[in-house]
């Protein structure tokens, strides 16, 4: 098996990463907290359920054996 393609004919990794690197769109600052806002609640609402279910679950073991 021959290589078709050379040393010379790859770019090189740092200039490939330099174009994909332009071509991202970054958010602005308010989208951003407005996300980090939303990422924060739910990740605090999902924690409560998950303490309730918890206390619930002990509730009644307790209560079965006890």
């Amino acid at each position: 098996m021959g290589k078709s393609d050379t040393k010379e004919n790859k770019p090189g990794f740092f200039k490939t990463v330099s174009v994909e690197f332009k071509k991202i769109i970054w958010p602005d600052k308010e989208s951003v907290f407005r996300q980090s806002v939303a990422v924060t609640a739910v990740a605090v609402a999902i924690g409560a359920m998950v303490a309730l279910f918890d206390y619930l679950i002990q509730f009644g073991v307790k209560f079965i054996t006890g």
